[in-house]
């Protein structure tokens, strides 16, 4: 029994370092997200989005990255644009771009993993779109389409969308005074959708570090297999993992960094960071967006797409020599407390989130928010 709670003590441990080291970028991306949020009216990227070309995909996925990075918003609003006329593979860019192109996943993933992760992240989300929007062209299935867009929805959802602050251009709309209060509401938008699924992330990714051997890892991801099934294997295991972990978004970096500390391969990880949109909460979401038809097809094309894009990302990397070096066994260590440079960038977030929270508590967003997916 003391065993027990000596590994419990040490989940809770691991956890709250890992929080602790990534909590002011946190601060940090949802801060800018609501920045760029508030500055971006949805009723343009709308009228932008028509049809399947190039352009209509460049444009969904400069628009995704420049989103909210909770999947559960990500979703509601790809399917807003999907059912006011947007093509099929724009709406999911705009869904593989707002998980994996944000600002905040990268400086957590710079954090917890290393740089050359959050450059794999961004350039995988760009080869995620590209091998989606190659697979539905191929795949293409009209009367599905068509169904999907007259489907009558059952229950709520994230309504994340509000107006932009008025504005002519860049620096007008900086200078607007109702600025700050939009990115308030943003943010606490933002943190009420997010908290539970980040909180539940690091505690999942502390007990995973605490009592989860290496040897199951091994066994699990074909650790001792040859170099031709290994990688392979890895991209095919990591969204499953995802898949049955319920946590998405942000919440799925620490327990990345367990699976990449337990000697899980490069595009494994990958694979698994990119399965963010197939959990099984978002998959039920698809199908009381879409019909359950439609939500199988979508889960397979981006299962296929992650799949895909981890393998090719790990293969590209592994050519040019910028897979971080692996170290068989090596696993995240609790941090010991100090008054370093991220006590101070913890502490400016405290109180910028603390600032940013109270004015939305002031002056609330006016239109409706649901959460009753996200629970």
């Amino acid at each position: 029994m003391a065993g027990v709670f000596h590994g419990i003590g040490q989940a809770i441990l691991l956890a709250a370092s890992m929080l602790w080291s990534v909590f002011w970028s946190l601060v940090l991306g949802f801060a800018l997200s609501g920045m760029i949020q508030s500055m971006v009216s949805q009723a343009r990227v709308r009228s932008l989005l028509g049809g399947d070309g190039p352009r209509a995909l460049a444009l969904a996925t400069l628009f995704g990255a420049a989103s909210s990075s909770c999947s559960y918003a990500s979703a509601a609003i790809s399917r807003s644009l999907f059912k006011r006329g947007a093509g099929l593979a724009p709406s999911l860019a705009f869904l593989f771009a707002s998980t994996n192109l944000v600002v905040e996943l990268g400086l957590v993933l710079w954090l917890l993993l290393g740089w050359q992760f959050t450059l794999a992240e961004w350039v995988g989300g760009v080869v995620l779109v590209a091998i989606m929007s190659v697979l539905v062209r191929l795949t293409y299935p009209r009367a599905l389409v068509e169904a999907a867009r007259a489907h009558a929805e059952m229950g709520g959802g994230h309504d994340h969308a509000s107006a932009p602050v008025s504005g002519d251009g860049v620096w007008q709309k900086l200078r607007n005074p109702e600025l700050k209060l939009r990115i308030a509401q943003s943010f606490s938008m933002d943190v009420s959708m997010l908290w539970k699924d980040v909180l539940a992330g690091f505690l999942i990714a502390g007990a995973l570090g605490a009592f989860v051997p290496d040897g199951f890892w091994a066994a699990l991801f074909l650790k001792d297999a040859p170099g031709w099934l290994h990688a392979p294997a890895d991209a095919a295991i990591g969204p499953v993992i995802a898949v049955f972990s319920f946590v998405c978004s942000i919440g799925n970096v620490p327990l990345a960094a367990i699976l990449w500390g337990s000697g899980i391969g490069f595009g494994g990880v990958l694979a698994f960071l990119y399965a963010d949109l197939i959990v099984l909460p978002l998959l039920d979401v698809y199908r009381r967006f879409y019909g359950w038809r439609m939500a199988a097809y979508i889960a397979g094309i981006f299962y296929a797409t992650m799949v895909l894009a981890g393998l090719a990302v790990d293969l590209a990397f592994s050519a040019i020599g910028l897979v971080p070096q692996h170290r068989p066994g090596a696993r995240m260590a609790p941090m010991h407390f100090a008054m370093d440079t991220t006590f101070w960038l913890n502490l400016a977030a405290l109180a910028l989130s603390i600032t940013l929270l109270v004015t939305a508590r002031r002056h609330p967003a006016r239109h409706p928010h649901h959460c009753a997916m996200h629970g």
